[in-house]
């Protein structure tokens, strides 16, 4: 541990004793004797004291042991409600179930679209689509939790006004299938069409047709824009996910796209941008992939792919916990909730009979909003605090139905 001491305490009791006439001399044997003597019993020995244990390690006090443990979050592993929607298109495609700003979840159950306010719990019908245009294939709120986008088969989308249960106006010629999937950026509404096509639309302009990105064979399945609105993410039935550039779509067609992932073996619809890092994209593919991914969209690199044994229709990330929940098909039809990084299962949510197709997350960020092609919707506090405890015996979850007008879809 001290090289200088150990040749000395190696050497110097087998050498012969000499007289030392050097008072330099003499003054340096003293002082390795005297370190000899300080250092005989700091063999393995720590150069300085160790600090007194606290007492709260070994305290049996909760509030002392709070303090060095962290309390491990409750899961609820039932939902809080379940919610009749009957109607419901079963088609891994589309994108029927948002929840807006104001905290009205939107979903739509055939050609109707319904509204449920969360924080009164009430519901109204929105608009019943005519039979040429519809079923509905696709919806979506702009931020301002008042303004809802609806794609059709027939291949327009609507804009409706929810506050006063009015329509804005109808966009067309930008596709010539089927919209079944939106995202809306500010003032721009990107729709995403059957026949491949991913059209800008500036919905404050008569033509509103600003920008188009081409690249996917396919039905485009997915569209997100990121938190910052500088990147869009899309997938589709080809199997591939792009990454694109707003300002590129100034043009009339661009193809040229940021990144282009063709790792999934399956249509990718799933996607979600990471809230607590910049340019980190997880998606999803469907049953003959299973897999979620992870990307660097900037690199774009792979980071990690985890297989989920199972289809994966839908992913959304938590905005409290590094923690990202997905939704399956076949066999099990569960929501996973897994801990990002290491992508270990943190929960596993039953009680859906069919693929969970559809998931929608809180403006609070608690609970999510999940449906399924059982024609139920269910309600998790995925990521909420935990319930208050009460001493009254629970009651048996009442099977609740969603809508008062669904029998006029049946």
């Amino acid at each position: 541990m001290d090289f200088d001491y150990a040749p000395y305490a190696l050497t110097e009791g087998r050498k012969p004793k000499v007289e030392v006439t050097s008072a330099s001399r003499k003054a340096y044997m003293n002082q390795l004797a005297e370190t000899m003597n300080q250092n005989r019993t700091r063999i393995l020995a720590f150069r300085n004291k160790p600090k007194a244990l606290l007492s709260s390690n070994h305290s049996d006090s909760p509030h002392e042991q709070s303090k060095s443990v962290k309390r491990r979050r409750y899961i609820p592993q039932n939902s809080e409600k379940i919610l009749d929607a009957p109607g419901i298109v079963d088609d891994f495609y589309l994108n029927l179930l948002d929840w807006g700003s104001s905290n009205v979840l939107a979903l739509a159950l055939g050609h109707s679209i319904y509204l449920r306010d969360a924080s009164s719990d009430s519901t109204s019908m929105l608009v019943t689509i005519d039979e040429e245009k519809g079923p509905v294939t696709s919806i979506n709120w702009m931020q301002d939790g008042c303004t809802l986008a609806i794609g059709l088969d027939n291949s327009e989308v609507q804009i409706w006004d929810s506050a006063s249960n009015s329509q804005l106006r109808t966009l067309r010629g930008g596709h010539q299938t089927r919209v079944g999937s939106l995202a809306w950026n500010n003032h721009i509404l990107t729709t995403g069409g059957r026949d491949g096509k991913i059209i800008n639309n500036d919905v404050r302009i008569r033509s509103s047709i600003v920008g188009s990105y081409l690249g996917h064979t396919d039905e485009v399945c997915g569209l997100k824009w990121s938190e910052s609105g500088k990147q869009l993410a899309s997938g589709g039935n080809d199997k591939v996910v792009h990454i694109w550039d707003r300002s590129l779509a100034s043009s009339n067609s661009t193809r040229k796209w940021l990144q282009r992932f063709e790792g999934h073996t399956a249509a990718t619809k799933a996607l979600a941008w990471c809230p607590f890092q910049a340019n980190l994209l997880a998606t999803g593919g469907g049953v003959g992939d299973r897999t979620i991914k992870f990307w660097n969209t900037h690199t774009g690199a792979c980071l990690n792919s985890v297989e989920t044994g199972s289809q994966v229709c839908s992913l959304l990330w938590s905005n409290k916990e590094r923690e990202l929940l997905s939704s399956h098909g076949f066999t099990q039809n569960q929501l996973t909730l897994w801990k990002y990084p290491s992508m270990l299962k943190i929960a596993e949510l039953n009680g859906h009979t069919s693929r969970v197709l559809y998931m929608a997350q809180s403006p609070d960020g608690c609970t999510v909003a999940s449906a399924a092609g059982d024609e139920t919707l269910r309600l998790w506090n995925v990521f909420g605090v935990p319930p208050p405890k009460t001493t009254k015996k629970a009651a048996p979850k009442a099977y609740l139905q969603i809508f008062s007008h669904v029998n006029c879809i049946r």
